[in-house]
């Protein structure tokens, strides 16, 4: 019966982006530790709540870099992501995340609030001739561009260029990844060391007050200092993330109130819910669906045994919809009180992030809702891109009227 189950979709067919959820349900009634041989990725496929935490907690359980660290090729994208806090284990990722962690606290991260305002203000100007907005390619994603790169101090007029490397650098820690994508990774990431490699020079004679300033600072002051192969990985880390989470979560959240007036019915009403709204579409529609994690050792899991070696694919998507944690978790409600998600993870890799994807996120929807009314998709055909770590809309075309 469960080989019979996994044959039915594979987990990266178009039906699967489309609506991963069923097939999540389905694994997870069969056995939500479940054992999958027959797909390009075997493994352990994890869709329990409590099963995935408690994955996330354990120490037997290491990051590791997607490229096998038997290839010879792509080397200097495999290079990056072996310096990458994002794949990095124990007492390695414990010293960059505290050096990386300082330019993300709440006070750090409020110093750009009224930035954020002026962007979020500015894209929808432009969009209010035409009433209609792609919220993913005019909305979303040079938000989330402008931001990163202010938080970077990557000058303006570069900016643009960064989206397209991050669109290009996010497939290649994703399953659908090719040969293709990695070729392009590649480049991508030798343009991106030549960049900021130029950059950080840049910062060391004439600081900002901007992250790789910061970073250079701690350099300098801290015995626990980040080695330059780790400052350009985390450079290289921050373009990817300060995109995809971002971007993501509001594209998903303007779908979702779409698809689902009565609750932007309620948040309309009562802007003060703008807080639990958001942590409800991380849940509903979790931007990262998808980590993993490799057995260091033997770990037995709920009668089952994980030889060591084992690769363990920890869907946080489906575990954000487990009916033993969330009542009725296939309904969006922004009344969700308390909402434990893990769309950010748990535990020591939870998202350093987290904090400045909430605040755009808050923003952008909170002004979206002020300035238009009346939202209606402009298409019946919902292009997701294909990517299976990621619930990712390629474009979102959405028309609105004015008062």
């Amino acid at each position: 019966m469960a080989q019979q189950a996994a044959k039915q979709i594979s987990i990266s067919s178009p039906e699967f982006i489309r609506n991963p959820y069923p097939y999540y349900d389905e694994l997870r009634s069969i056995n939500p530790i479940y054992k999958m041989d027959s797909f390009k990725y075997p493994g352990w496929y994890i869709t329990g709540y409590e099963e995935v935490v408690t994955v996330l907690k354990n120490n037997a359980f290491k990051n590791r870099i997607p490229l096998p660290e038997t290839t010879r090729k792509y080397q200097s994208l495999k290079n990056i992501q072996n310096n990458m806090m994002l794949f990095k284990n124990k007492q390695d990722h414990k010293r960059l995340r505290m050096l990386i962690s300082k330019g993300f606290t709440l006070t750090r991260m409020n110093k750009y609030r009224s930035y954020i305002k002026e962007v979020v203000h500015e894209l929808l100007h432009e969009a209010e001739n035409n009433k209609t907005i792609d919220v993913v390619t005019e909305f979303a994603f040079p938000l989330a561009s402008l931001v990163i790169a202010k938080i970077l101090g990557i000058p303006e007029e570069d900016r643009k260029q960064f989206r397209k490397w991050a669109l290009t650098l996010v497939p290649t820690i994703d399953f659908s990844r090719t040969r293709k994508t990695l070729e392009n990774g590649n480049i991508t990431v030798m343009r991106l060391v030549s960049y900021f490699t130029e950059l950080i020079k840049k910062r060391k004679h004439s600081p900002e007050e901007d992250l790789i300033s910061m970073l250079l600072q701690d350099k300098q002051q801290d015995d626990n200092e980040l080695s330059d192969e780790e400052l350009l990985a985390t450079c290289i880390l921050l373009v990817i993330a300060g995109h995809e989470t971002t971007v993501n979560l509001i594209s998903n959240a303007v779908l979702s109130f779409i698809t689902h007036p009565e609750q932007l019915k309620k948040l309309t009403q009562n802007p003060a819910l703008i807080e639990l709204a958001i942590e409800e579409i991380l849940r509903y529609e979790s931007p990262t669906q998808m980590t993993a994690r490799t057995a260091a050792e033997e770990v037995e899991l709920n009668g089952n045994m994980i030889k060591k070696g084992d690769q363990v694919y920890l869907m946080l998507g489906a575990a954000n919809r487990d009916p033993r944690i969330f009542t009725e978790p296939h309904k969006l409600d922004i009344t969700r009180n308390p909402n434990p998600h893990l769309a950010f993870g748990y535990g020591a890799h939870f998202c350093i992030g987290s904090t400045l994807a909430r605040l755009e996120a808050q923003i952008a929807m909170q002004t979206l809702l002020k300035r238009f009314n009346n939202f209606a998709i402009a298409t019946n055909d919902l292009q997701w891109r294909n990517l299976v770590g990621f619930r990712s809309l390629g474009t979102l075309k959405v028309t609105f009227s004015i008062d």
